[in-house]
């Protein structure tokens, strides 16, 4: 199993919005593609003192599996255009982590 962690920050003002278009369009864009050992995706928000901090984590039974997400250069962050509006600042490139534990309580 593969994890991809990406982060990306709003100001307070654009946090609702941007929340908001990832779980209406992106998220639900990523699924209709119907990527072959993708498993899924969680979300993160944290509030700082002036911005707001978001991370995703998607899950992936391989490179190959992220390959066919991201393209041939996997490490690339895929932000949309309706995406990049609403942050301020993003990873250019995302990290990908083994997994080597999946304990569930």
């Amino acid at each position: 199993m593969i994890s991809r962690v990406w982060h990306g920050w709003t100001t307070p003002k654009n946090a609702d919005a941007y929340e908001g278009l990832l779980k209406s369009e992106i998220f639900q864009g990523i699924q209709s593609r119907q990527i072959a050992g993708y498993r899924g995706i969680h979300l993160f928000r944290r509030s700082l003192e002036d911005e707001v901090e978001f991370i995703t984590i998607m899950w992936f039974d391989s490179i190959e599996a992220v390959r066919e997400f991201a393209g041939e250069d996997h490490e690339v962050a895929v932000v949309p255009p309706t995406a990049r509006a609403l942050l301020s600042r993003f990873d250019a490139r995302s990290q990908h982590y083994d997994v080597e534990v999946d304990m569930k309580a």
